[in-house]
């Protein structure tokens, strides 16, 4: 008995470790990504030559924007020479103009007919993708999903390395 339960101890958090990703999409990691489509600007259009770009799925009825977006804007500031970043919502530019806390700081545009998320077969938001300056995706899936999430040093990783074309 003493034995069968000192196996379970040692079994259950390889069980944990082991766990896949849940994912809300249709998994394009690793692929190269799709043209995504913008229907309206709200910001400027961001230059995104050479530069890895986080797509970053959202509405304002998902009630975690409020956790995702001071997340997003933290990146924008730690990553700027690297990263961009670009927030696409499903919604009119009248509902998303309607969002006062908090700011979005980064690029923002909209796409109301969802032929972003069509594409990317969406079901669930928030939704991101981190794409290389190669257009190859890297990252993708809830940002806050419990034990997958995206964090500083899983964009850092990213970063060093697919900075480099050679890897």
């Amino acid at each position: 008995m003493r034995k069968l339960l000192l196996l379970l101890l040692f079994l259950l958090p390889l069980h944990s470790f082991s766990q896949e990703k849940e994912m809300y999409a249709e998994s394009i990691l690793n692929k190269k990504a799709p043209v995504l489509v913008v229907e309206k600007w709200i910001s400027d259009i961001p230059d995104t030559k050479g530069k890895f770009v986080l797509i970053d799925f959202w509405a304002t009825w998902c009630t975690t924007y409020n956790l995702v977006i001071p997340q997003l804007n933290q990146f924008k500031t730690e990553f700027e020479n690297d990263l961009i970043i670009i927030g696409i919502s499903d919604e009119s530019k009248r509902k998303v103009d309607k969002l006062i806390e908090p700011k979005i700081e980064y690029y923002s545009a909209i796409d109301s007919r969802r032929k972003s998320n069509k594409l990317l077969k969406l079901k669930a938001l928030p939704h991101c993708i981190i794409i290389d300056p190669y257009g190859i995706v890297r990252w993708e899936g809830d940002p806050l999903l419990k034990g997958f999430e995206l964090t500083s040093d899983v964009i850092k990783d990213i970063i060093k390395k697919y900075k480099n074309p050679k890897n």
